[in-house]
């Protein structure tokens, strides 16, 4: 079954959701976020983004300089709040003893020499970033979280493997030449395929019967689902 051209996928999913709003073009800013609070949701990551920014400042030298215990409290908006907090701690190490506490200068470099200095960071792998060069605006790849995998995966592009970095090639190689190249066109598609994956195409109990994309899906019809006027 041929999948859904990709530039349709991500219609369908906007006239579900809406147009997402634009997301931080900081480098710094996006690590930080990441690290902040573990297998928190958006809304509770923001909270303790927003309470890192209030109780202790963003510049590395601030969060160095922090109580470990303030940033075990901020932690706490996800699980294993003492491994958020040095994680944390490490991202600032990093950024102060290696980029003199300035991530743009990472932005200037070729992307392939950008996304080596990112992996430096914790929490920060392939896919985490090519996202920051996406958001970022250097390198307009269409950076994919676990979520926005999932679904694209499941309407056909790509194979499911045991590892994620092979189940990520294997999407981002069937992608191919079909991927749009404009940079916003791409950080709204990885933004809407997160939140459908999220929401609709969960990696247990999928909502197929609320799905926008159930039509054209390869994994809906391999669990049978009644969806109206899917044939």
């Amino acid at each position: 079954m041929k999948p859904s051209p990709l530039r349709e996928i991500v219609d369908r999913l906007a006239a579900e959701y809406g147009r997402p709003k634009s997301p931080p073009g900081d480098p710094w800013e996006l690590i930080l976020r990441e690290n902040v609070a573990y297998l928190a949701d958006d809304a509770r990551r923001e909270e303790a983004f927003q309470a890192l920014r209030t109780e202790v400042g963003t510049r590395p030298k601030e969060i160095l300089a922090a109580p470990r215990a303030t940033l075990v409290r901020i932690g706490r908006f996800g699980i294993l709040p003492e491994q958020s907090a040095d994680k944390l701690r490490e991202c600032a190490r990093i950024a102060e003893e290696e980029f003199g506490g300035n991530l743009k200068s990472i932005l200037k470099l070729p992307p392939a020499q950008a996304k080596k200095a990112l992996k430096k960071f914790p929490g920060i792998g392939v896919p985490g970033a090519e996202r920051i060069l996406l958001f970022t605006g250097v390198d307009p790849v269409l950076a994919l979280d676990s979520n926005g995998l999932r679904v694209l995966v499941r309407v056909g592009y790509g194979t499911q493997h045991a590892g994620y970095a092979a189940t990520y090639r294997s999407v981002r190689e069937k992608v191919g030449e079909s991927l749009p190249r404009e940079g916003r066109w791409r950080v709204a598609a990885h933004q809407l395929l997160r939140r459908h994956g999220q929401e609709t195409c969960r990696r247990s109990d999928p909502l197929c019967g609320e799905c926008p994309l159930a039509r054209g899906c390869a994994y809906s019809r391999t669990l049978g689902m009644t969806i109206p006027g899917l044939k």
